[in-house]
């Protein structure tokens, strides 16, 4: 699978203040610091993200 270059749908919470985005289910901080993040602080998100979603029995927005 070909990852975006963000996990980002355009449907972000954070702006409206929530902790977690209701969108892609990063933390206000991944959202934040994403540009700044390296490629193994990404990956770790990527795969918190994954997990997250699929324990949900859902495909994570961006596969949508």
């Amino acid at each position: 699978m070909i990852r975006p270059d963000s996990p980002c749908v355009a449907l972000c919470s954070t702006a409206l203040g929530d902790e977690v985005c209701m969108g892609c289910g990063r933390t206000f901080f991944e959202v934040a610091n994403w540009v700044c993040l390296n490629d193994v602080e990404k990956e770790a998100v990527w795969q918190r993200l994954e997990a997250h979603w699929a324990a949900q029995g859902l495909p994570a927005p961006w596969q949508k």
